[in-house]
């Protein structure tokens, strides 16, 4: 008996030393790490984000795993307040062990846990902070796949040129993500040859845009290009209408809102806006995920929901062409990657990680219904521009 227990003694200490030596054993899962607002006033909003990151893991998971591993997802709510974010990131990297972490949704959030990210030198996915500023300062670690607010303008200023239109009116909401956008699209028109002046600046709330509708005829413009809120294209179309203004194009970004022909009924057809994201896409990849959140969640996902998605697919093909998520060699794969998303093509900037490749669709009200007019291998009806005349129109039935 004492020499059965003495070399029972013997095996097992000789196993233990072989792995206290280095003996290589299979590794575990990959955790993911990311916060997202699950209580709080953000919490309905960020519900779809945490769907899709959870329908994302499912899905890896159910095909083997991501190189050959297990994806462990870790949440953390941080209760709707941005502020949380950095000491969240923080806990998931230290307390959690996160091999790889997502963003937290909205850009103040964002900017807090890309800080903490760097500080760690641990790779950031921008999901959904989709301003300039989270990225100003060139950080090595975040890489942004959400359509970002500069991208907005990209849309309308094509087809403005193709319309041959030579002078626009740049009009913004006074607000920070309205003149991120604006900005972005004067530098576009510029640099596109078109003429314009600086962007005319309107109050949230504003019910009358005569000053505007007067600049446009004293510049001679031929462009309403405004960034701005369903409520506030509502006000803008009902100005227009009154004083028989018809440019050749008519852009507000939230003219892509439903409401608006809730507001205005009839005079909305021929509003030209933009949409971050529409389920009818035809991305690579969109209708697949469109149907498996529709199965699993029994409605139809929105921007957000695709935001976490293509956060998640974009991870994990940088992870596969870099054989490993080792730090810096899946920050490499991330700076160099073009991949098809359902928002659009990732492609970064390799010293800023900010978004060059996915931009708005352009959609268009005809007939009664928000259309996607622009890009033409995304759209579900042809555009109808210039901008008809007031008085020509046929009343829909």
């Amino acid at each position: 008996m004492r020499s059965t227990t003495s070399w029972i003694t013997r095996v097992v200490g000789f196993v233990l030393a072989l792995c206290c030596a280095g003996v290589p054993a299979q590794e575990g899962a990959i955790v993911v790490g990311a916060v997202v607002s699950q209580t709080g006033v953000h919490a309905e909003e960020a519900a779809d984000y945490r769907d899709a990151l959870l329908l994302w893991q499912e899905e890896v998971n159910a095909r083997g795993g991501l190189l050959g591993r297990r994806i462990d997802l870790r949440l953390l709510d941080d209760g709707s307040e941005a502020i949380q974010s950095g000491a969240l990131y923080g806990r998931l990297i230290g307390e959690e062990k996160a091999d790889v972490l997502i963003g937290p949704y909205g850009t103040a959030a964002t900017m807090m846990a890309a800080a903490e990210a760097e500080r760690s030198r641990r790779v950031l996915i921008n999901a959904a902070g989709p301003s300039r500023a989270v990225h100003k300062r060139s950080p090595r670690f975040v890489f942004q796949t959400t359509v970002p607010y500069a991208a907005y303008g990209a849309g309308p200023i094509e087809l403005a040129r193709q319309l041959g239109c030579r002078k626009l009116l740049l009009v913004s909401r006074d607000d920070p993500v309205a003149m991120e956008m604006a900005d972005a699209a004067r530098e576009r028109a510029l640099k596109s040859g078109l003429q314009v002046t600086d962007v005319e600046v309107y109050p949230a709330g504003a019910g009358d845009f005569l000053p505007q509708v007067a600049s446009f005829r004293v510049q001679g413009a031929d462009a309403w290009v405004a960034f701005g809120e369903s409520h506030d294209a509502g006000e803008m179309l009902k100005t227009l209408k009154k004083h028989a203004l018809s440019p050749k194009l008519f852009f507000v970004r939230g003219a892509s809102d439903p409401a608006l022909m809730k507001r205005v009924g009839q005079d909305a057809e021929f509003a030209v806006g933009a949409s971050g994201y529409d389920a009818r896409m035809r991305t690579t990849g969109n209708l697949e995920f469109v149907k498996a959140f529709r199965a699993k969640y029994s409605r139809a996902p929105g921007r957000a929901a695709a935001e976490s998605y293509a956060a998640g697919t974009v991870l994990a093909e940088a992870a596969r062409r870099a054989g490993s998520v080792d730090q810096e060699k899946l920050r490499a794969a991330l700076a160099s990657l073009v991949f098809p998303t359902v928002l659009g093509e990732y492609r970064v900037d390799p010293l800023t990680g900010e978004q060059l490749g996915e931009f708005p669709a352009v959609t268009e009200i005809l007939s009664g219904r928000v259309q996607l007019v622009w890009p033409a291998e995304l759209e579900t009806a042809k555009r109808v521009l210039p901008f008809p005349a007031w008085g020509g129109r046929k009343i829909l039935k």
